[in-house]
């Protein structure tokens, strides 16, 4: 089978890697010219992913035509904010009948665009001629490119309104060290791999403040709670919040030392602003721009979400982290579920 990679970043070399051992044809796709060039000659990229090399069967090109043409699957791994552009491209770059027949597409960004506060999949249905629910899948959970690519043991969830199709990438993508699950509810999916990147954001400040084992407990469990409502009000099953996409995924994000979310947060209680904490990261924490498209939704929903809140308002207000870590714990009492 032919899988195409739109994205050449951490995720995209593991998946790669991976794809590779399932014996795919695989194709990868970079935007930047150079770094294409550089990639396919090197096989390998130290500052995101050191030690991993590319295997030489993987096709490297900023030629998306020829990277996605006759591909069976597209793999969506670019930066959830440059979603739509990059599916504009693709429409540009293909005849209809060519982007027609590729059998399903399966998004690995997470996050929720900031101009219009869609996920990924409505991007794809928005900017993809004749694209339709049932061609798109989403793949996620608990799952660092670090370790992938390292073939440590690793369970995600392949999400889509599909079930053939959920099927197809459960079969393309399952290893002896990778283990696919599927799930019909492909929004809960969404905003569990989107929402968990701003808990973990929190979660780095506790640590970065020097909080201990009892606060790290309550801020996943009640940033589940913070997920479900939203999911609620989407059309998500609360259920999905309790898998692998969900807590699952919320777990290793805001304890793993591989977390550029959770990195993020504990920069920011060290006392750097934003713009220097930016500046110390290697790699896109997708969750400082999450951050902004989840706060705007909730407030658009009307869903109270104060660890979102305290996030935002830390980032990009200023706030001291302690403080926020404060405010939090003296919000009026409630019941735990509501």
């Amino acid at each position: 089978m032919k899988i195409a990679i739109l994205g050449a970043g951490s995720w995209a070399i593991a998946l790669s890697v991976l794809l590779r051992k399932k014996n795919h044809a695989v194709t990868m796709w970079e935007f930047n010219e150079a770094v294409a060039e550089k990639l396919a000659v090197e096989r390998e990229l130290p500052s995101k992913l050191p030690g991993i090399l590319i295997p030489p069967e993987v096709a490297i090109t900023a030629d998306m035509a020829a990277a996605v043409s006759g591909a069976a699957i597209v793999v969506a791994a670019v930066p959830a904010q440059t979603m739509r552009a990059t599916m504009r491209r693709l429409a540009a770059s293909l005849p209809e009948e060519i982007l027609g027949a590729i059998g399903g597409f399966v998004v690995v960004a997470k996050g929720i665009e900031i101009t219009t506060l869609k996920l990924m999949s409505d991007v794809l249905l928005e900017e993809l001629p004749g694209m339709t629910v049932n061609r798109i899948a989403v793949l996620s959970g608990p799952s660092h490119a670090e370790e992938v690519s390292r073939d440590i043991l690793t369970a995600v969830v392949a999400a889509s309104k599909s079930q053939t199709l959920a099927l197809t990438v459960q079969e393309a993508f399952s290893t002896e060290t990778f283990r696919v699950y599927t799930n019909p509810d492909m929004r809960g999916v969404e905003l569990s791999g989107s929402v968990k990147n701003v808990i973990a954001i929190a979660a780095g400040m506790c640590d970065g403040l020097g909080l201990g084992d009892n606060t790290k407990g309550a801020l996943l469990t009640r940033g589940i709670a913070e997920m479900m409502r939203l999911g609620r009000k989407l059309g998500a099953q609360p259920s999905t919040f309790s898998g692998l996409a969900g807590i699952g995924d919320l777990i290793t994000t805001c304890t793993s030392r591989h977390s550029r979310n959770r990195r993020m947060g504990e920069l920011i209680a060290s006392g750097l602003t934003l713009e220097g904490a930016l500046a110390k990261m290697t790699m896109v924490a997708e969750g400082v721009e999450t951050t902004k498209s989840v706060y705007a939704l909730a407030r658009k929903l009307d869903i109270e979400m104060p660890i979102t809140q305290e996030v935002y308002k830390t980032l990009f207000e200023g706030k001291n982290a302690r403080i926020a870590a404060r405010e939090l714990m003296i919000r009026e009492s409630k019941p735990e579920w509501w």
